[in-house]
């Protein structure tokens, strides 16, 4: 038995149908999309995880200037 209790040959079938059905033009299509979709998340992940580097690092430079003016009043 495979996945789930379904076996290789089973898979096959359903594999040869849903190529009968949407045709291997639309399955392409359909791959390249999820592609490109998944690769513009990744970026924007990145892209945000970057901004929150910056932010951070701004924030501690703040907390550093505003620890040096209170060391030097006193």
């Amino acid at each position: 038995m495979g996945v789930g209790g379904i076996g290789i040959w089973q898979l096959l079938i359903i594999l040869l149908i849903v190529f009968m059905l949407f045709g291997t033009k639309k399955l392409r299509n359909l791959g390249s999309d999820l592609g490109g979709a998944l690769k513009g998340f990744k970026s924007a992940m990145k892209d945000e995880g970057a901004a929150e580097e910056d932010a951070s690092e701004e924030s501690e430079e703040v907390i550093d200037a505003t620890a040096e003016k209170v060391e030097s009043k006193s």
